[in-house]
């Protein structure tokens, strides 16, 4: 009997942990993404940011409609975000959805102790750059897998 009372309690406290968190949808005109409903979402002059309530880090979502910057300079300028030393070859380039070339960088700043991943979808002047930072002692686990959940819902409307 106490077995049963033992795998039963496991079993119960294995479901309510696992449980997946709320989520709320972001919609602005051009594009979307859900966050975890306990996060909260501001917009300061169109550059958005997502973040969990206390603050140890955040989505940014900044998009530009006119920006002449060819393909060909487009990891220098994702380097410069960071005045990473790194070499363009560690921004991993695809074609997105919709006709957008995707770009993606990871970076840790040493300094600050924060990790950075970068998306850039762009197609002609059409940009939208999305980070993540997270700070160090808080991105293993959870708010890693919420941050980057979050970040894999974005969609472009149009």
């Amino acid at each position: 009997m106490k077995k049963i009372i033992f795998i039963v309690s496991v079993f119960i406290s294995v479901l309510s942990f696992s449980q997946k968190l709320g989520t709320e949808l972001y919609d602005s005109e051009n594009y979307s993404i859900e966050m975890p409903d306990t996060w909260k979402a501001t917009n300061d002059a169109g550059i958005v940011n997502i973040f969990p309530t206390n603050q140890i880090g955040a989505i940014t979502i900044s998009e530009y409609d006119d920006l002449n910057l060819p393909k060909a300079e487009i990891k220098k300028f994702i380097l410069a975000l960071y005045k990473s030393s790194d070499e363009e070859k560690k921004i991993k380039t695809g074609s997105g959805k919709k006709g957008y070339t995707e770009y993606n960088y990871e970076f840790f700043d040493e300094h600050e102790k924060i990790f950075w991943i970068t998306k850039v979808l762009q197609k002609e002047k059409k940009l939208y750059l999305l980070t993540i930072n997270c700070q160090q002692k808080y991105w293993n686990g959870n708010y890693m897998k919420l941050f980057n959940e979050a970040f894999e819902t974005f969609k472009i409307k149009k």
